[in-house]
């Protein structure tokens, strides 16, 4: 199962909020439920993310053996 946990910890460490998210880089509210419920989200969506959080994938998502 992929894991979005850490998205949220590099949201609060850098200091992005889910508001900025969907007003100022236009990132839908439906892909930030997706995200809060485990469900996937597509590679261009990773991509913005990390582009927008200057971080690497694996500041957003994990994989937890089922």
């Amino acid at each position: 199962m992929i894991s979005y946990a850490p998205f949220w910890l590099t949201l609060e460490k850098k200091k992005v909020s889910q508001y900025q998210l969907i007003k100022k880089y236009g990132i839908s509210a439906g892909q930030l439920s997706r995200m809060r419920a485990n469900q996937n989200i597509s590679t261009h969506t990773l991509d913005v993310l990390c582009n927008i959080l200057d971080c690497q994938v694996e500041d957003i998502i994990t994989h937890v053996k089922e």
